[in-house]
């Protein structure tokens, strides 16, 4: 058995090929962007590759690369049902509808008269998004109708860019008020140099437009709850809403304490993790009413964040206390589905 790696800086994979060595797994480093990559792939019996929502290349074809391989019986992570609603708010939408999990009440449009209609008649406020965008860039708080219209008539219009380097630049500042040192530093002068000279992704990157995205604003949450859930190991956190702001995702304020996780969250995470059949999946709560809802999901997220996380809880929600290496899940869980 050998596994096929694409390695990125920052990814899943430093990991990845960090187990393969300390537990001799026969592994080799491939590389997805090349037009051979079957070639590549004919000695190996799985592939594992971190592709990310701003890597414009990877947006073109891993969805389909992931099918085709899946034709040919080489297994992949993420495989295509935890894959393909990544970083789409609005395939999300259809299939949390579809098993009944409890997702906030969310709209979407493709025609702009409907959608300039609704807004006359809707409740405010309410919170936009794009379908794309990690860390709460792309979502907006839409106070009235004007706003609304507004928005509606760029969606159906020029359209909005996917990557918001004003927002990044925001969050930069933001990141250095909470802590004020060299790093943090550096990457606001970064932020500040692609307002002039936007990366090669951003500019690769299409407009969004020819639809629109509302979702039910859930009013009084200081936090939301993320919990991840990699096969039958739950892990979670609180993320503190920024200052000034309704948005917890990106805020750098991160709580860690067991005590704080909603063990309802967890086992509702467990739950919709096997109706939707992944391998790896992070849930987004906020509280309403008496009731945990989802936001959003996704296969991937900032793997250093949960190192701090003092355990992890099992599919029977027993507490299994000591720090652990997320990505080490994932190919332990891939590896045996291989065997």
């Amino acid at each position: 058995m050998r596994l096929a790696i694409q390695h990125s800086p920052g990814s899943f994979s430093e990991e990845w090929i960090r187990y393969c060595i300390e537990h001799s797994v026969d592994y080799k480093l491939v590389n997805c962007y090349d037009s051979d990559i079957i070639g590549q792939l004919k000695d190996c019996a799985g592939l594992m590759w971190h592709w990310s929502q701003v890597d414009s290349r990877a947006i073109l074809f891993a969805r389909q690369l992931t099918y085709s391989l899946e034709h040919k019986g080489i297994k992949v992570f993420p495989n295509s049902r935890t894959c393909w609603h990544f970083d789409d708010k609005v395939g999300q939408k259809y299939l949390l509808e579809a098993i009944n999990a409890p997702l906030v009440t969310t709209t979407v449009f493709y025609d702009k008269r409907q959608a300039k209609n609704w807004a006359k008649n809707t409740v405010y406020p309410i919170v936009f998004k794009l379908r794309g965008g990690a860390g709460s860039v792309n979502v907006k708080l839409v106070k009235n109708e004007s706003q609304a219209h507004r928005l509606i008539r760029k969606a159906f219009g020029s359209g909005s860019r996917p990557i918001d380097r004003i927002s990044r630049l925001k969050d930069k500042f933001m990141r250095m008020q909470q802590n004020r040192n060299v790093s943090n530093f550096l990457y606001i002068l970064k932020g500040c140099m692609r307002l002039i000279y936007p990366s090669y992704d951003d500019r690769m990157m299409v407009r969004e437009k020819g639809y629109i995205y509302f979702q039910e604003f859930i009013s009084d949450n200081n936090h939301d709850i993320r919990v991840i859930v990699i096969g039958s190991r739950s892990f979670a956190l609180k993320r503190i809403v920024r200052k000034n702001d309704f948005r917890a995702s990106g805020s750098g304020n991160l709580v860690f304490d067991r005590d704080e996780i909603p063990i309802e969250c967890i086992k509702s995470a467990f739950n919709w993790a096997e109706k939707l059949d992944v391998q790896c999946v992070g849930f987004d709560f906020v509280f309403d009413k008496g009731h945990y809802y989802i936001i959003e999901i996704s296969y991937a997220f900032t793997s250093k964040a949960y190192l701090l996380c003092p355990g992890f809880w099992d599919k029977n929600l027993n507490w299994h206390e000591g720090g652990f290496v997320p990505e080490w899940f994932m190919i332990e869980d891939f590896i045996s589905t291989i065997h």
